[in-house]
């Protein structure tokens, strides 16, 4: 019998991640910024009208401005206040009362041209080729709107199945040293990274096996072959993945815009670099998709109908020409908490609250695993890198908000203290060299007939308690969310009407 020291189970358990913040202003009683200033001019208002008018108008005054700051103060499980709540329900009246919820495309449809173009937020995108200094071809968006220019990259994962638990570790820091690289990078605007688990139509298995018979092996390893290409893909998926990087066309801040040709031969030149990195972090091989081959993701994204038809005409060597017009839904719906968009009905969900505490590297296992109820399921991380020289200042004011909502209280809870300790330790670890990210996460499941929209509800909800993760449908947004999770490098602050910062207050 042996005994293992604390030191020794130290060393061999497992190692765990964790110390991620959300950005807190400084207010009082447990309120936002905005929260208090409402509360400093409301008291203050009530108490000039008391003066200059009698105290029934005071106290009426008080108590408008008391109901007014509730809206703003009393929030749900996922940070979503009442005023929230209600401005996002009157912006989709006003959306379905426009019709815009609705689109129709293709020849009998209201686009231009008669084509298929992307709905919503991407429908002003463009499409190019180019070629990197690998002679890869690789396809560029552009978004004009918000002068982005984004490039796909296609990656194959190894996986952590017999992986030793240290080589894991090692993707993991790799995987952190990359995405902090990348707030060095001149003009890089946001990552993506998207895992799509979808049903195998098994022809590729059988183009693999046919074109490997021996024309001259008995009858009956031919009959087993073929019966075993024929059983195989019944229950089983693929599994894809994809990293989308998105620049901007200015390559500082209030520089030059570029042209497209300029951002193309930069990029040309950039890639193979991003490519190898991506390697040493599990990702295993990494090649951009060329402009065919962003074609068919988007066009079986909204149509997964057409996955079939494309894999039979890629095994048969005559691959489906598209084009960038024509890769939209003809037809999409989008409801209040649900999107029916050609041959699928989709539903989204967005992450309200990351996981408490410190977890594993295999946390999202489970979320990202191929599930039966759930047809075609696309897990996207969204990260938005920050420079080093506003990092500083991030966590600088992190650190003094923190402090400031310790210390006004004699008796702090236990939730300010932990937020104060994360923004001490993310401030050293700052000041060290690390780098400051970004990130939210969507989950799209997809299902092809709308009764098992409940079933692909309820699977989404387990699987998210396994990881730890807390998601909330997106509401009135359903089909925006779904452009924003395709590989496509969609920011969506950029997006917003109203500025990121004054929503997450509100």
């Amino acid at each position: 019998m042996t005994i293992t020291t604390t030191t020794e189970a130290a060393e061999n358990a497992p190692r765990s991640y964790g110390n991620w913040t959300k950005p807190k202003t400084a207010g009082l009683l447990g309120l936002s910024a905005l929260g208090t200033a409402i509360l400093f001019v409301g008291a203050g208002f009530a108490v000039l009208v008391t003066m200059f008018s009698n105290i029934v108008n005071g106290v009426i005054t008080g108590v408008i401005f008391g109901l007014f700051l509730l809206t703003v103060a009393a929030k749900d499980k996922h940070g979503q206040s009442l005023l929230m709540r209600a401005t996002t329900r009157v912006g989709w009246m006003f959306t379905k009362a426009k019709g815009a919820n609705l689109y129709r495309s293709g020849p009998l449809g209201r686009a231009e041209w008669g084509t298929a173009q992307l709905p919503g937020l991407a429908a002003g995108s463009r499409l190019t080729e180019w070629r990197d200094s690998y002679n890869r071809p690789f396809a560029l968006v552009q978004v004009p709107a918000t002068s982005h220019y984004t490039v796909v990259i296609g990656t194959e994962p190894d996986g952590a199945a017999l992986v030793d638990r240290e080589q894991i570790d090692a993707w993991v820091a790799e995987w952190g040293m990359w995405l902090a690289s990348l707030g060095d990078e001149p003009g890089i605007e946001a990552v993506s990274v998207t895992i799509e688990t979808a049903p195998d139509t098994g022809t590729r298995l059988r183009r693999e096996v046919t074109s490997r018979i021996d024309e001259n092996a008995p009858e009956f390893a031919k009959r087993l072959l073929g019966d075993l290409v024929d059983r195989y893909p019944a229950g089983s998926a693929t599994i894809k993945a994809y990293v989308a990087i998105t620049f901007h066309a200015a390559a500082r801040s209030g520089g030059r815009k570029r042209t497209p040709d300029e951002m193309g031969r930069e990029l040309a030149s950039r890639l193979p670099g991003i490519t190898q990195g991506l390697t040493a972090t599990g990702a295993g091989t990494s090649r951009p998709l060329s402009a065919q081959q962003l074609c068919e993701v988007i066009r079986i994204a909204y149509d997964p109908a057409a996955a079939r038809l494309i894999d039979e005409a890629n095994a048969a060597g005559e691959p489906p020409e598209l084009y960038w017009p024509e890769v939209g839904p003809t037809a999409h719906q989008a409801g209040w908490d649900t999107y029916r968009h050609d041959s699928a009905v989709s539903v989204t969900w967005m992450m309200s609250g990351a996981p408490r505490g410190n977890v594993p590297s295999s946390i999202l296992s489970r979320l990202l695993a191929p599930h039966r109820d759930v047809a075609r399921k696309r897990i996207t991380l969204l990260y938005r890198p920050i420079d080093a020289a506003k990092a500083a200042a991030i966590v600088e004011s992190d650190v003094r908000a923190a402090s400031f909502n310790l210390t006004t209280s004699n008796k702090p809870t236990a939730r300010n203290m932990t937020a104060a300790r994360a923004a001490m330790a993310t401030a050293a670890e700052e000041a060290s060299g690390a780098g400051l990210v970004q990130f939210g996460m969507l989950v799209t499941a997809t299902v092809l007939d709308a009764s098992q929209e409940a079933d692909a509800r309820a699977a989404i909800d387990n699987l998210s308690a396994t990881a730890r993760v807390r998601l909330r449908v997106v509401h009135g947004s359903q089909d925006s969310a779904f452009a924003a999770a395709l590989p496509l490098g969609l920011v969506l602050p950029k997006h917003l009407q109203v500025p990121n910062e004054i929503r997450e207050q509100l």
